[in-house]
Order: structure tokens, then C-alpha cells, then sequence
């Protein structure tokens, strides 16, 4: 056992994981049989008892509470094949796959770990480990009978599930898109540099073996190199989840931003019957673009019964005549008529017709509208109209 960051980081990340896990119980209580909750769960859980049980203070009080010299290691390990069982078991349960293959593959991966863990246990039992290392306890017993087995066991097996996990979470990768594409782009590394602390274990172990010390590869350089995987498993499975609500809500803002021109234009706009509240500014970007959508619908209908037909034609043909495409054309044409309807309804005064009709405009198309009052061929033809409008009044 080995570490890098101190008790603090361990305890920290640690209660992070173990907060996580805890919001997720109820969730699990409601869906027992949710075998993808569940290896998120256990994923969590094990998370937390390994940096609970890998800080140096908690190593020591474990062997000093039970009065048996290392026994933290076991607990330690044991914690650790958990974690990579369950990050295995996550992945074999999150790729889409016939049923049947992953309730399969779900069983070997527990029977083959919960052995695993088994084994660690019955051979500390069987070794001889009477002195107590905190940090260096790999390469100090690498040649103990038993306790060298375990040592070799855990190594190996953690190293085949994160190498196993890595695999499958590129090859994953390379079939979607998007913020699993990306979560899975980051889990591939994040379980690598796991394998690269086995392999670096090992090699001190080796060097053991034939007479030589490598011990600062055990105690200094393996740490470090494992130390960011939990940050970057953290990002990369947080990321698919987090990923669609954060596009959601940047839509959100980007549409409130595009549908701002039209909301200025029309917010002057009575519209009798309709009940329009101000939101606070913390609201969220859905409920502040609801609220925009249907203040500019309610507008839209107040203005249907002063809406010219015959100004929409002629702003359309200039719309046309100056390069603009029919989609376009026809949004600018739609902008014309309403800022002129809204200067009719002002100088007229009087209110919208009983018989007024929805206003025909859909959701994706008020986009456009918002960008068609930027159009030269709106500020001609309002100047064009302005002028017998007001001649006509005198």
C-alpha cells in the first residue's frame, strides 16, 4: 500500500464518492433488480473504501484497532478488486447488448471478482506479515510465501479489469457520439493509467526478485500516476449524464438570445385575456423561453386581425428581388407584415377582432421571424408604408 496525496485528499474524494452513493440508495431501494444501478452503486461504494481504506492515517489505525500487523492491506485490496470488478460490471451493463449476453457476462464478472477477493483474504491468512509498512508493503513481503501470491493476485486481476475496462470503453467510443463518445474518450485513459500503476508495481516487485530495489517506483512514482485516474473517471462518467442537460440548457440560452429581436418588437403588444408575468432572473433558460414563446404567441394572435396580406406579397417579391431564398423571403415577408400591423393597431386604437385565428407561425419558425426583422427590405417597406399612413390620418 502506497500513497501519494495525503489523508486529506484520500478522506475528501472519498466522502465525495460515499455522498454520491448515498443519493443513489433511493433509487436503488425503488429498483432492486436495475443491474446497471446497481454496478453504479457498487461502483461508488467501492470508490469510497478505497480512498478510505488507502490513507496512511486510516492504514494505521486499522492495524492498530485490530492488533494484527498490516491487516489493513487485505481490506485495502480487497476494496480495490471491487472497484475494478464493479467499474467492469458498470461498462458490461451501460453498452447496449442482447440481454441474455450481459446477464452473462455480468455473473462471470462477479463469480471471477468475488473470488479474487476471496483469495486475497485466505492468503494474508496463510503468509507470514509481521511488520508493519505503511507504504511499501508491496515491495517489502514480494517474496514472503502466500503474501507474495496475494500481492501478485490483486496486481494481476486489477490490472485485467481496468485493462478490459479501457478496451471496451474505446471501442465503445468509436460507435456513438457526442457526450458518451467524449465520457468514454476519457474513461479509456482514466483506467489505463490504472493499468500503468499495476505494471510499474510489478516491475518493482520484479526487481525484488532478482536482488535489485526499485522501491520508489511502489511508494513514489505508482501513486502519482494513479492519482489523476480518479479525477478523470470522475469527468468521463459524469460527462454523458451531465452532457445532454448541458446542451439542453445552452440551446435554451441560444434561443432566448436569437427570439430577443422578436420579444422587443411585439412586447409592447396588448394582449387582452393573456396573463403575463415577469420571471426572476434566476429562473431557468426553459421556463424564461416557455414564457418568451408565449408572451410572442399571444402577441401574434393580438395582431392577426391587422395583418395585410398584400403588404406580406409585396415585401416578399423585394425580399426575393434583392437574393434572399424562398425560406428567407417568406420570414421577412412574415416580418414586414407584422411591424406594420403593430403600427396599425397603434393608430387605429382599437382591439383585435372575436374572430382572430392562431397565427400560424410554429415554434422553429419564430427563430427566423427574430431574424427577418434585421432584413433591409423591412426598413424600405415600413418607410414605403409610413408615409400614406400618415397622410391619410391628416
Amino acid at each position: 500500500m502506497s500513497h501519494g496525496p495525503g489523508n486529506t485528499a484520500f478522506y475528501l474524494c472519498g466522502s465525495l464518492l460515499l455522498l454520491v452513493c448515498l443519493l443513489k440508495l433511493p433509487a436503488l431501494v425503488r429498483r432492486p433488480h436495475d443491474m446497471l444501478l446497481r454496478a453504479v452503486c457498487l461502483l461508488l461504494f467501492a470508490g469510497a473504501l478505497v480512498f478510505f481504506f488507502a490513507a496512511p492515517d486510516s492504514i494505521a489505525a486499522i492495524n492498530r484497532l485490530t492488533g494484527i500487523p498490516n491487516f489493513a492491506a487485505p481490506l485495502a485490496y480487497s476494496a480495490l478488486i471491487a472497484f475494478s470488478g464493479a467499474s467492469l460490471l458498470l461498462i458490461i451493463n451501460w453498452r447496449p447488448a442482447p440481454p441474455e449476453q450481459t446477464r452473462r457476462a455480468s455473473r462471470v464478472c462477479v463469480t471471477a471478482y468475488g473470488l479474487v477477493i476471496a483469495a486475497i483474504n485466505v492468503l494474508f491468512w496463510w503468509g507470514d506479515a509481521p511488520v508493519e509498512q505503511l507504504t511499501l508493503f508491496d515491495g517489502y513481503y514480494a517474496r514472503t510465501p502466500f503474501i507474495r501470491e496475494m500481492i501478485l493476485t490483486y496486481l494481476v486481476a486489477h490490472g485485467v479489469a481496468t485493462m478490459a475496462t479501457s478496451v471496451l470503453c474505446w471501442r465503445w467510443s468509436t460507435e456513438v457520439h457526442g457526450s458518451l463518445r467524449a465520457g468514454l474518450r476519457i474513461l479509456a485513459p482514466a483506467y489505463l493509467l490504472h493499468v500503468c500503476y499495476d505494471v510499474l508495481k510489478l516491475v518493482a516487485i520484479g526487481a525484488r526478485w532478482t536482488g535489485h530495489d526499485l522501491d520508489f517506483l511502489i511508494d513514489r512514482v505508482a501513486p502519482q500516476t494513479a492519482a489523476p485516474s480518479a479525477l478523470l473517471a470522475c469527468t468521463g462518467f459524469a460527462l454523458p449524464l451531465a452532457g445532454p442537460r448541458i446542451a439542453q440548457v445552452a440551446h435554451n440560452v441560444r434561443q432566448l438570445r436569437e427570439l430577443r429581436p422578436l420579444w422587443r418588437e411585439l412586447r409592447q403588444v396588448p394582449t387582452p385575456g393573456a396573463v403575463r408575468t415577469s420571471l426572476p432572473w434566476w429562473s431557468p433558460p426553459a421556463v424564461r423561453l416557455t414564457g418568451r414563446r408565449t408572451a410572442i404567441h399571444d402577441a401574434l394572435l393580438a395582431l392577426a386581425p391587422y395583418c395585410d396580406l398584400g403588404v406580406r406579397e409585396r415585401a416578399h417579391t423585394a425580399a426575393l428581388d434583392r437574393g434572399e431564398d424562398a425560406r428567407s423571403a417568406a420570414a421577412t415577408a412574415d416580418a414586414v407584415m407584422l411591424v406594420l400591423a403593430g403600427a396599425r393597431r397603434r393608430r387605429t386604437g382599437a382591439g383585435p377582432s372575436p374572430d382572430a385565428q392562431a397565427p400560424p407561425w410554429r415554434p422553429r419558425d419564430l427563430v427566423l421571424l427574430s431574424q427577418a426583422l434585421a432584413s433591409p427590405v423591412l426598413s424600405d417597406l415600413r418607410a414605403h408604408h409610413r408615409a400614406p399612413a400618415e397622410s391619410s390620418r391628416s
